[in-house]
């Protein structure tokens, strides 16, 4: 089974400081049949004008992880970490049995663009922990680059569940295959630009359902970056 998600179909909130774009249902924008994919609850594009931002609030017992696409997003928590994430920087918030933070844009002038990505966790009540890791463009570019997963290895955050999240870079005679096992299931997201997954064009803010074993490939990209959840 297979199922495209347009980016027109996501559900949209303007605030005037944010917009936002919903792949799931998210805060005011409820559709039953989008409640998220596996343990992937949820992704949200994000746009925050210069200066506004998130104030202090909670979570517990998910896995938040941060992709900035574009300009400075300070963060602050409840750990006592601060920090400011910039373009190819992963961070990855386990709220566990509770964290707060707060999240703006560190920038006075320019706007900040960033994924933000809730992964159920296989254990709940866990003492709260932040990490966060810098890939570069060179190890994205035709290549799926290991972010997130359970195990943190080949240096991605660690997340407290049976998921690997890959982010590629894609253009021109690109291509790339992931091998799906049986019982388990991928999402695609499309951060950027326009690729193919298995002959199915997709552009900037789609997505892809993708439920059944074998090969997966991306090509035909233009000025593509792509996110790849593999998911129990």
């Amino acid at each position: 089974m297979t199922e495209v998600r347009k980016s027109a179909e996501r559900g949209q909130a303007d605030h005037g400081w944010l917009r936002s774009a919903h792949t799931f249902s998210f805060a005011d924008y409820h559709d039953p049949q989008q409640m998220g994919f596996g343990p992937l609850r949820v992704i949200n594009e994000d746009r925050v004008a210069p200066g506004k931002g998130f104030g202090t609030h909670s979570h517990r017992d998910m896995e938040i992880v941060t992709y900035v696409l574009s300009g400075a997003l300070e963060h602050k928590d409840s750990l006592g970490t601060g920090s400011v994430l910039h373009y190819g920087d992963v961070q990855r918030m386990s709220a566990g049995r509770g964290v707060s933070h707060s999240e703006f844009n560190h920038s006075p002038v320019e706007p900040v663009h960033f994924l933000q990505i809730w992964i159920m966790p296989d254990v709940q009540g866990i003492a709260p922990s932040y990490e966060e890791k810098y890939f570069d463009v060179a190890s994205k570019n035709g290549h799926l680059r290991l972010i997130a997963s359970s195990d943190g290895r080949e240096g991605s955050v660690l997340i407290h569940q049976d998921a690997y999240v890959y982010a590629v870079i894609l253009d021109g005679t690109d291509r790339v295959e992931q091998q799906l096992a049986q019982g388990r299931r991928v999402y695609v997201h499309v951060a950027r630009g326009q690729v193919a997954v298995d002959g199915t064009r997709l552009t900037t803010g789609d997505g892809m359902k993708i439920d059944e074993s074998g090969t997966i490939t991306l090509d035909q990209a233009q000025d593509a970056e792509v996110l790849l959840f593999d998911l129990p």
